[in-house]
């Protein structure tokens, strides 16, 4: 009897350890609901795709991205306030759509001008190792009261000043002209004299043909192509300082990131990294052969910026952020906190690094004008 007990003790045990294990094992794959601010045939949405693909495979199959286009469930500027309710699960765009809310939310996109001369890396060093990113978390859950995160995932920059119905020389050109811009560029450019129209990348297009708008910025390079600008306007005006360095976000609902397991929650890290990385290096060969395609199919005059809108810009930029800063408690916290560390990193880098154009000019010198000329 004794021997039969201690079997049926034994018996109990191994199917309670099997419930144990059973338990702890993966419901089965679980998906996201996402959507971006862009739409589904531009290379941003590419770079939402392809952290999709990485989430996918860094599990196991067992976290799915549904990567939706903008508008697939709310218009496009609405999907913070939409992952923030959970009417979707996280969303794909940039912070400085966001200053309406609060003009901090510029600086989280390392806009305007990239802050105070930080480039990609530098801006991705304050994020990661000056404490850019409990900021950012910050802002959303605390300063703006969302169910929110966020992280960087999306280097579609430098971006160009712009498209125009016709040539600019100077400041002066630039005023009156009505343009669509964004964010917290839009508010630099009224105060250098330029009426400015808000509104998706969709409705740029149609907005240009119909004579609503006599100029626009979006990206540059293959997003430009791909948008059709090229064939409504022919002026090309590259560069622009107002995304010199821009970088958009991942956001998804807190408590949906609280959901989620360790191994999930380190396989989106890793994902945002390695999408930031592989599409970059994808992307600046793409706007190579695009730039070439504008001029060759489409006769696209690609133009300088003349350098007196580009110093313009720093000081309008300048004005608006002292102001901000002495109204705005946390706007001052944060551009303090990259300043600090772009006073390091900035003048650091500048004197290790030589200037690209030194090895370029010396491979591939730009034609000089008049050059061909004087060879006949």
């Amino acid at each position: 009897m004794r021997t039969a007990w201690r079997n049926l003790l034994a018996l109990a045990a191994v199917l309670g350890l099997a419930g144990t294990v059973g338990a702890q094992q993966p419901a089965g794959p679980r998906t996201l609901k996402m959507q971006s601010t862009w739409p589904a045939s531009l290379t941003l949405q590419d770079n939402f795709r392809f952290f999709a693909e990485r989430v996918d495979k860094l599990t196991g199959g067992q976290l799915k991205i549904e990567a939706l286009a903008a508008g697939q469930i709310v218009p496009p500027f609405e999907i913070l306030d939409a992952t923030h309710k959970k009417v979707i699960d996280g969303g794909h765009g940039i912070s400085y759509y966001w200053v309406g809310k609060n003009k901090a939310a510029t600086l989280f996109s390392n806009t305007p001008a990239g802050i105070a001369g930080m480039d990609h890396m530098d801006w991705m060093g304050w994020i990661y190792e000056g404490g850019g990113l409990e900021m950012w978390w910050d802002f959303y859950q605390k300063e703006l009261k969302l169910n929110v995160i966020a992280f960087p995932i999306l280097p579609s920059s430098p971006q160009a000043l712009g498209w125009f119905k016709r040539p600019i020389k100077n400041l002066a050109d630039f005023k009156g002209m009505k343009c669509r811009q964004t964010g917290i560029v839009a508010e630099i450019y009224q105060r250098m004299g330029m009426q400015t129209v808000n509104m998706p990348g969709g409705e740029i297009v149609p907005s240009a043909q119909r004579g609503v708008i006599d100029c626009a910025e979006w990206v540059g390079g293959i997003e430009d192509l791909r948008l059709g600008l090229p064939q409504v306007w022919k002026y090309h005006y590259t560069p622009g300082m107002h995304e010199s360095a821009s970088i958009g976000e991942l956001i998804i609902n807190s408590e949906v990131w609280q959901s989620l397991p360790a191994q999930q929650q380190e396989a989106i890290r890793s994902a945002t990294t390695e999408t930031f990385l592989r599409w970059w290096v994808k992307w600046q060969r793409q706007n190579a052969d695009a730039i070439e395609e504008m001029r060759t199919k489409y006769g696209t005059q690609i133009l300088r910026t003349p350098p007196a809108i580009l110093t313009a810009f720093f000081q309008a930029w300048d004005e608006i952020a002292k102001e901000e800063s002495a109204k705005n408690p946390f706007f001052k916290k944060v551009l303090d906190s990259q300043r600090a560390y772009a006073s390091k990193v900035v003048p650091a880098k500048r004197f290790m690094f030589p200037p690209y154009s030194f090895a370029a000019d010396y491979y591939w010198p730009e034609a000089k004008k008049g050059a061909a000329k004087a060879k006949k």
